[in-house]
Order: C-alpha cells, then structure tokens, then sequence
C-alpha cells in the first residue's frame, strides 16, 4: 500500500498533543464539537459506563489522534482545562455591531493600562476572524473557570469547561495560526486575582430563625442545576431557545442577589458551547435574558 502523509490537520492535533493538550475533533470548518451528545449517546465504546461529554473524551493519546482524524477534516478543539491552559479571548465585534465598537485587542490593552501592567507576552494565535487568543499556563493553586465579558468588554476566557479552536483549523478559509510569541508564560498574578470567583462575605447576624439567604442560596443553586441539565438535553433546533428560557429562570435569583451573575453567565456559557451553540451565540442569548430578568423581576415574596 502506498504511504500517505498525515493531513495538515491530523499533524497540527498530534503537535498540540505532544505539548500535553488534550485535543478532540470539532466539526469540519466549524466551532462546534463533532461528537455526539447526551441524547444521542450510544453507551459504547468509551461511554460503556456513561455518557462523556467533549472534555473528558479529549485526549493527548496518538494512536486515539490518529484513528479520529482519519475519518474526516475536523478541526481541533483544545480543551483548557485538562491542558493545564487559561487562554484569553480577546473577540472582535459583530457585523451587527455599532461603527466604532473597540475590539477585544484594544479592551484588553485598556485594562491593563489602568490595572498598571503591560499587556503580557504569551503565546498568540491569530483567529479565524481576527481576533486573537493569548495561551497562558494555569495557575497550579487555582482551578479557574471560563468567564465571558468579566475582565473587560469581548474578552473572554477558557479554563475549565472550556475550549477553543486550535491552531490549524480553518473556518471560513480563514486559519488559526500562531502570530506573535510562541513561548506559554503563566498567567499574570493580577489578572488571575481578576478571574478568582470572589470570596463569601460573612453573613450578618438576623436574630430569629435561619436566615432566608442561606435558604434562598441553596434553593437557587438547585435551580441552577436542574436549568444546566435542562439545557444540556436540548435537542438540535432548539437549543438557543432553550438555552434563553433557563436563564431568565435563573435570572431573578442573580437580581436578589442570591447567585452571582459571573457564575451564571459562566455556567450557561460552558452549558450552551457543550450542545454545540457558538460561544458568541451563548453571550448574545445569556446577556439577554439576564438584562430581562433583572430588569423585569419583581421584590422575593415574603415567607412565613
């Protein structure tokens, strides 16, 4: 038999995997996972025991590489967390968007300029729409999550629950291609103190009963969990819908103050970007119905 060469793709997969990131195939010229779903889970092969979803399937093996990629053009999903890796997404604007709106590139170097810092050297990866990903190691004492919009207006992060698309892939015949450093620097101190979930206040003492905080809390986390799950079974054609109905059902509870609104949106993002919606689509959607939450809700009703 004659020998063939590996395809672009299938050698930019093994590199990223020969540096210890764990890598699985996205949809030919697309962002989104190519492997099946919840609902479509065939409980076999690796799901023998259960359903795995995209982060627990990626791998750095190559023989595992090699057998994925022979069967298609599919682009490279990266998962952050598993590699080790918090990337900063730095976007650039809509179509849609007004005339003016600054990219994620000028945003970010905004913030560091007022945080006191220069705008940190990591490895860069040009995106397909021009935008640019900057690869930082993760911090080995934080276990950071994504973020979307948190440090400064289109930029956004990927650590755990997230991805991005490798370099290598091509969507719209525009690659993803390092531009710039290629040496991986860790994450600043202060933009990592940025990213931290903030730290529980002590609550005030209410003389009575159990506070209705701690209640109203674990109450809305339970919801939290069941619209997470509600969105993670949502069927093809209707995930965007369902993804808008989950979080206004959470929504009141970040207008009361009992969930932080960083934790939704970053639970919703990964939940959202899982069923396959493109990580603009969750922002758009989560933003959205967040602001009609907040905007529409009425006072907690009283309890006996």
């Amino acid at each position: 038999m004659p020998h063939h060469p590996p395809s672009a793709l299938l050698s930019a997969a093994l590199r990223a995997a020969e540096r210890g990131w764990h890598v699985f195939p996205l949809r030919p010229g697309d962002k989104r996972p190519a492997l099946h779903g919840e609902t479509a889970c065939p409980r076999t092969g690796p799901c023998t025991t259960g359903h795995l979803k995209w982060e627990q399937r990626a791998t750095t093996n190559p023989d595992r590489i090699r057998a994925a990629w022979s069967t298609g053009a599919w682009n490279i999903g990266l998962a952050t967390g598993p590699s080790g890796l918090v990337v900063v997404d730095l976007d650039m604007p809509k179509p849609n968007s007004n005339t003016g709106t600054p990219c994620g590139v000028t945003t970010f170097t905004a913030l560091c300029e007022r945080a006191g810092h220069p705008v940190p050297r990591t490895r860069t990866i040009r995106t397909a729409s021009g935008g640019r990903h900057l690869y930082f190691s993760a911090p080995a004492a934080a276990r950071l999550h994504n973020t979307a919009g948190t440090l400064a207006p289109l930029v956004d992060t990927r650590a755990w629950g997230g991805y991005v698309v490798a370099a290598g892939s091509t969507i719209n015949g525009h690659h993803y291609a390092v531009d710039g450093p290629a040496l991986i620097n860790p994450l600043p101190g202060w933009l990592r103190q940025r990213l931290m979930p903030p730290h529980p206040k002590p609550a005030a003492v209410v003389p009575g009963p159990a506070p209705l905080p701690l209640r109203a809390h674990r109450y809305a986390e339970t919801v939290l969990l069941r619209e997470r799950e509600t969105v993670r079974a949502a069927g093809e054609g209707g995930r965007n819908t369902t993804l808008l109905a989950s979080v206004r059902a959470v929504g009141r509870f970040v207008a009361w103050g009992d969930l932080p609104r960083h934790v939704v949106e970053a639970a919703f993002q990964a939940e959202g970007e899982a069923v396959g919606l493109t990580a603009a689509e969750c922002r758009a959607t989560i933003a959205s119905a967040l602001h009609w939450s907040i905007r529409t809700c009425r006072p907690r009703p009283e309890t006996a």
